[in-house]
């Protein structure tokens, strides 16, 4: 499937979905565009540090369950194939964990959703926030802080990146 901001992307998101899906969809983002109409004339004030944490922690609880499983599932896979595979053609270990971090991925693909509807099932619900909001500089960059969190500290009272490496 394609990435949603390509026609034939959002094409394919929308033919996958059921039809009650699609309909609850359409009502979601028809109430999504009207509130941000209202609001374009409107000055919004940027997200609270509570709310950006709330965003933060609804974004990196599916990164944190879907890394654990990627991990042991990876780890399973490339002992089995090590002491399975690995041992009637004579491949290295590395050979193998690379074959196990294969299996994992794939894995991955189809895990992907029901690790995040688990992590929705936790009471974790979506950060309540204008679509003015939501399209804040502030907002896209805690919801994104765990790609690059192995470079930075998160300072959750004030809620700003401090780099570890200075």
């Amino acid at each position: 499937m394609e990435a949603l901001n390509t026609a034939q992307g959002a094409r394919d998101f929308i033919y996958s979905l059921h039809s009650t899906e699609r309909s609850c969809l359409l009502r979601e983002l028809h109430r999504f565009e009207s509130i941000a109409i209202a609001q374009e004339k409107l000055e919004v004030a940027p997200p609270s540090p509570g709310q950006l944490r709330h965003v933060f922690f609804h974004n990196a609880l599916p990164f944190v369950g879907f890394g654990f499983l990627d991990n042991a599932i990876m780890i399973a896979a490339g002992t089995q194939i090590e002491l399975s595979i690995g041992v009637v053609l004579g491949i290295s270990t590395m050979a193998a964990a690379a074959l196990g971090n294969l299996v994992s991925d794939l894995a991955g693909l189809g895990l992907a959703g029901y690790v995040e509807a688990l992590a929705s099932r936790l009471g974790l619900s979506i950060p309540d926030l204008t679509p003015k909001q939501a399209d804040m500089w502030q907002t896209r960059l805690s919801a994104h802080l765990m790609h690059f969190q192995d470079d930075y500290f998160m300072n959750m009272e004030t809620f700003e990146a401090v780099p570890l490496h200075q």
